[in-house]
């Protein structure tokens, strides 16, 4: 049994897809891409961010531990572990030039970058709806507070944005293998669930002009919102376990 996270089958389950029993797949855009597999399920990807639904006093709470207001609408913005170096510059150049007037900015610029980063905002200790951090440790309550994901397009970021119901715009990594991140952001897209931005297209006026058509229209906020979540798969894990048991019986 293989399981396969992108909407793009990687080189090694496409090489592999005739000789196993069963390829579990996280998005329906896989499947066509795997002509030679003999089963194939769509079960989703595991992943421990899910859809808290809290409430408007709930969310305020991570709000406020968070130091942002509860009043106005917060863009959560990461690159993973690593940082993302084109989406972090962008954001920088978005607080220096005060572009972010109508919305908040939940940073986590990777630790790696968070050093530099910090050093490259103008009177950061003034930023006073600017919250950066190295790492965001509680990304389910987090990301079910926000009001519009910003990121690269990784399978499990993918997964957990769709899950939790969120608007999103995406930046590809470039240059992957088979470009795989765009395939993934595709499938959000193709919902009218989020925007899409090269990487060769990012700058900090086209960002900001995605951010406020989305921000600022509350009822395509929460359309793309509900849109996402037409796409998450509920149980994975169940499914993911009754698939093993077909297979060893």
């Amino acid at each position: 049994m293989l399981h396969e996270s992108n909407a793009f089958p990687g080189k090694a389950v496409k090489m592999l897809s005739k000789k196993v029993d069963t390829i579990l797949i996280s998005f329906e855009e896989a499947r066509k891409e795997l002509p030679k597999a003999k089963n194939i399920v769509l079960t989703g990807t595991p992943t421990k961010v899910k859809d808290l639904e809290l409430s408007r006093m709930q969310k305020n709470e991570v709000l406020r531990q968070l130091g942002l207001k509860q009043d106005k609408p917060v863009v959560l913005v990461f690159g993973g572990s690593q940082g993302a170096k084109a989406i972090n510059d962008t954001i920088t150049k978005i607080i220096n030039e005060k572009l972010n007037k109508n919305y908040q900015i939940m940073w986590a610029p990777g630790p790696l970058q968070f050093d530099l980063v910090k050093q490259r905002i103008k009177n950061l200790s003034k930023q006073k709806e600017v919250k950066i951090v190295p790492y965001i440790y509680n990304m389910e309550e987090v990301m079910n507070s926000v009001d519009l994901v910003i990121s690269r397009s990784g399978a499990m970021t993918i997964t957990e944005i769709s899950r939790v119901g969120k608007p999103a715009i995406f930046v590809p990594l470039p240059h992957v293998s088979n470009n795989h991140q765009e395939y993934n952001a595709k499938v959000l897209e193709s919902v009218n669930a989020a925007r899409i931005i090269l990487n060769k297209d990012l700058n900090a006026e086209e960002l900001n002009k995605q951010i406020e058509d989305i921000i600022l229209n509350p009822k395509k906020m929460e359309e793309m919102g509900k849109n996402a979540q037409k796409i998450a798969v509920a149980n994975v894990e169940d499914k993911i376990y009754e698939e093993v048991k077909k297979l060893v019986k």
